[in-house]
């Protein structure tokens, strides 16, 4: 007697064949509704929280003395223009802030400014929408301040699959502190982290597109695209695109270039050696490189010269004809050559930064809150010199609760990247990294923890990795993962609780001096 077997994995084609699409592109479970609500209720939390009193307090706070200026220079004359200080000062924290702009406040010419302009347009949008006044100047650092809490949300359920772990990821965002602080002042930090952010979200998405592709050629039946379009990494496009955005809005951006490239052709070669394409099709190979090589080069430098547009067009810049007045008259070249001329000056003077400033801080205390900045503080009374009253303070400083957990976190993800080469783990190693560790080269600047805001998004999600981590996967016993969701939303209610306790000193409530004495843990926050 014979009897019939059912063909193993090993033996049929078609099984061998769903595995490996499975391991290409893990579907993410749960209802597409509930993968855009969820991130979308938590977006409406974090709207609140930083629209809210948007306009307090009103005065301008901070740097905020460089950019509301310099943003109605580019609303009024395309490009930054000189004004008087003293005028401004005068004319914008006095008790009648104006609502249209005053064009006596400027001088003639181009003013030399330290940073290129694409945060500063956006600001501009600002107050052109809303008036010369705190609401309309902090306007857009709000708008992208909630957006980029929307986008972690989808990038880490996309990165986890999971729904539940990408609304922690979009709260714990939301209530970070700093994040908070800087998406309620007009200061150019919270756009070099939306774009650098979006950037990295585009990049996610590329990696999953590009292994279902993959996935699609390996089935024998599948036709492959002919058109040029549907071949394009569209999602890579739009990465190169908003690294360039983010450089053109400080130039600190300019690391996470060269940082997220390699991260991505690592990942494509993870996907080809997964589908068993090793050197099988030379031509896609150099294709992709070459895509790869236009994408971290070619774009981020398109969209970077883009954000000069104002500069070039209205010929009344900071340097706008240096070319022309040193011996060289070539169209579309001479401006080129201006343009390069000036952010050489930038670079040195960036570079050469070295002034004593009271809140200044040194990168290797940042991660620890050693000294946050303040923005703004007033008391009401003053008697013999000490506030004995009420005050009010801006605080720019992230939740402990979050920032503590988080070098634990990346610690974390080093180890489990070294140990499991999870790619997730990578990814959130490499862009703090990239944000944070070029800062150790210019020991010797002035520098300011402010400045992490560009990595805050990666450490939150490391913790959202670790909390993962903690919860367990799906087939774990009950028991097990009724213990870490405990766990996790114990120290997720740790975040809120820590966040609601700081959050008079971040948003400039009045608070009993005694009350704000009390959130000064240490010293150095004073």
């Amino acid at each position: 007697m014979t009897t019939s077997m059912a063909p193993t994995t090993a033996d049929d084609p078609s099984a061998r064949l769903e595995t490996l699409r499975a391991r290409l592109v893990m579907p993410i479970p749960g209802s597409a509704f509930w993968g855009w609500a969820g991130p979308l209720l938590v977006t409406a939390l974090g709207a609140f929280l930083r629209f809210n009193h948007l306009g307090t307090p009103r005065a301008i706070i901070f740097d905020e003395t460089y950019y509301v200026p310099d943003a109605l220079g580019i609303l009024k004359f395309g490009t930054e223009h000189n004004y008087t200080s003293k005028q401004v000062h005068g004319a914008l924290v006095r008790d009648k802030l104006l609502t249209q702009g005053d064009p006596h406040i400027f001088t003639k010419g181009g003013e030399f400014v330290a940073h290129p302009p694409f945060g500063k347009t956006f600001i501009a949008v600002g107050e052109w929408l809303f008036g010369l006044t705190p609401f309309g100047w902090r306007f857009a650092s709000a708008v992208v301040g909630t957006l980029a809490i929307l986008i972690l949300a989808r990038t880490a359920r996309r990165m986890t699959r999971s729904t539940l772990l990408g609304c922690v990821a979009g709260l714990l965002l939301s209530l970070d502190g700093l994040e908070l602080v800087m998406s309620r002042t007009a200061l150019l930090d919270i756009f070099v982290m939306f774009w650098v952010l979006a950037a990295f979200s585009c990049l996610v998405v590329d990696r999953d597109e590009y292994r279902a592709r993959l996935a699609c050629e390996l089935d024998p039946a599948a036709e492959p695209p002919v058109q040029w379009w549907r071949r394009v990494r569209w999602w890579r496009v739009g990465a190169g695109i908003c690294l360039g955005l983010a450089v053109g809005s400080k130039w600190n951006g300019v690391w996470f270039i060269p940082v997220f490239g390699l991260m991505a052709l690592f990942w494509d070669f993870g996907a080809r050696r997964v589908a068993g394409l090793r050197g099988s099709d030379d031509a896609a190979v150099a294709r992709d490189l070459a895509g790869l090589a236009g994408t971290f080069t070619v774009l981020p430098l398109a969209a970077y010269l883009v954000t000069w547009s104002g500069w070039f067009a209205t010929g009344i810049g900071y340097d706008r004809f240096w070319a022309q007045q040193h011996g060289v008259n070539i169209p579309v070249v001479s401006p080129l050559i201006s343009l390069f001329q000036y952010n050489k000056a930038m670079l040195a003077f960036n570079a050469g930064l070295r002034a004593y400033h009271p809140y200044a801080s040194k990168p290797w205390t940042w991660m620890v809150l050693y000294r946050p900045v303040s923005y703004y503080w007033h008391c009401v009374p003053v008697v013999h010199g000490s506030c004995s009253g009420h005050t009010q303070e801006v605080l720019a400083i992230g939740t402990p609760a979050l920032w503590w957990a988080s070098i634990f976190a990346v610690l974390g993800c080093v180890g489990w990247w070294l140990a499991r080469r999870d790619w997730r783990a990578g990814a959130v190693v490499a862009a703090v990294a990239a944000g944070w560790l070029p800062w150790f080269i210019f020991p010797d600047r002035t520098q300011f923890y402010f400045y992490s805001v560009a990595f805050v998004p990666y450490l939150v999600l490391g913790v959202t990795l670790c909390l993962g981590l903690l919860i367990g996967p799906l087939h774990a016993p009950i028991w097990r993962r009724t213990l870490g969701s405990g766990l996790a939303g114990a120290y997720t209610l740790a975040v809120l609780a820590n966040f609601a306790y700081l959050y008079p000193i971040l948003t400039a409530q009045t608070i009993p001096y005694s009350s704000w004495l009390s959130r000064m843990w240490f010293h150095t926050w004073i």
